[in-house]
């Protein structure tokens, strides 16, 4: 059932009647990238709150006991470990983080079975890209608090599973499968941007080889609770260095370079270089980490990250139809070169190198 269907829209009437927002005005936002949307509802007697609309319309996350070849046949979500906009995710992961000291959307009402949930409202274009752009706060101020919350955060151990009132959600590992379905991404796509195939053959043998010896490198490295859409457009200033955090439905075991690689090298908005590096000697300084150590991190999960950003660019401009990814892509380019310079990546950077050297070169 599809968000917008007649019967979708009488349930989330029903929905809010029982919580007594029946009489709010209802404004849709802009829509996610994802099979969610929301809607700010506004009270008359002002009060407001948003309206979570998760349809139950993706394939199903992964179970945690569930084999590769299981994953495999269920689809993207259960191979790469997301949650499928399943609203119980959201629902739990928020009342996580808030009962750690974060600032998580309070949870007033949710309906996991048909997908809705009313949460707190943030306020209108708080994101940090946003409120950077008006000049609301300094970029350094807005990464720095970001920084924060992961310095914060990697303090906790990272929960097996969350539990309210009788629902459950596991935290699951960022594991092997999940992280070679998401480069993946790099062979099958990237060599687009060159008007060429998909690697196959030779090449693919030799891809599929550099790529599990950096799946190997990851899988060393220790494990912290990873939110995995951390970056300027889900980050919220909410005033007085509070920053509000949205979109961690997906949270996993994973690595603090994961999440620091989504916010210091971010897809969609340049960093300034001093703000990159203040953000990096911020996070060491607050955690005490070896620079060395979390620098080879940084660069081997980032170049992960990289990867599969850089083929998600590629697949919607010559698959889907949506040029304007396009202009992400330079940048996009450029943060996978600067990851492969590190030592630590020598081999994959040369196979990077032979097989599409526009990522050293630059787009035609």
């Amino acid at each position: 059932m599809t968000s917008d269907s007649s019967e979708r829209k009488r349930q989330i009437a029903s929905f809010l009647a029982k919580h007594g927002w029946d009489e709010a005005q209802l404004h849709p936002l802009d829509q996610d990238a994802s099979t969610r949307r929301y809607i700010r509802l506004v009270h008359p007697d002002g009060a407001k709150a948003i309206v979570m609309d998760a349809p139950h319309i993706e394939a199903d996350p992964c179970p945690p006991d569930a084999s590769d070849e299981a994953r495999n046949q269920m689809g993207w979500n259960a191979q790469t470990r997301l949650a499928a906009s399943r609203v119980d995710a959201f629902v739990l992961i928020a009342q996580h983080l808030r009962a750690l000291g974060f600032a998580a959307p309070e949870i007033y009402a949710h309906d996991t079975a048909l997908g809705f949930a009313l949460i707190e409202d943030f306020g209108e274009r708080k994101e940090i890209a946003r409120q950077i752009e008006a000049g609301r706060v300094a970029e350094q101020d807005a990464y720095l608090a970001a920084v924060d919350v992961l310095v914060a955060l990697h303090q906790h151990p990272v929960p097996d599973v969350l539990s309210h009132e009788g629902e459950l959600w596991p935290i699951l590992e960022f594991d092997r499968l999940a992280l070679a379905t998401n480069a993946d991404l790099y062979a099958d796509w990237l060599p687009a941007e060159a008007g060429q195939d998909r690697l196959s053959g030779e090449m693919r043998q030799r891809w599929e080889a550099e790529r599990d010896a950096l799946i190997n490198q990851a899988m060393a490295f220790p494990r912290t609770l990873t939110l995995r859409d951390f970056h300027a457009e889900n980050l919220l200033w909410l005033g007085d260095g509070r920053i509000g955090l949205l979109d961690f439905q997906d949270a996993v075991k994973g690595w603090d370079a994961w999440d620091m690689a989504m916010l210091t090298q971010d897809a969609r908005r340049e960093v300034s270089p001093n703000v990159e590096e203040a953000a990096i000697s911020h996070y060491l300084d607050g955690t005490g980490k070896d620079r060395a150590a979390f620098e080879e991190r940084l660069a081997v999960i980032g170049a992960l990250n990289a990867l599969r950003i850089a083929g998600v660019f590629s697949r919607l401009q010559h698959q889907d139809g949506k040029p304007r990814y396009g202009k992400f892509q330079p940048r996009q380019l450029n943060v996978l070169a600067k990851n492969l310079q590190h030592p630590a990546l020598q081999s994959m950077a040369a196979f990077v190198r032979e097989a599409t050297p526009f990522v050293f070169t630059g787009l035609a």
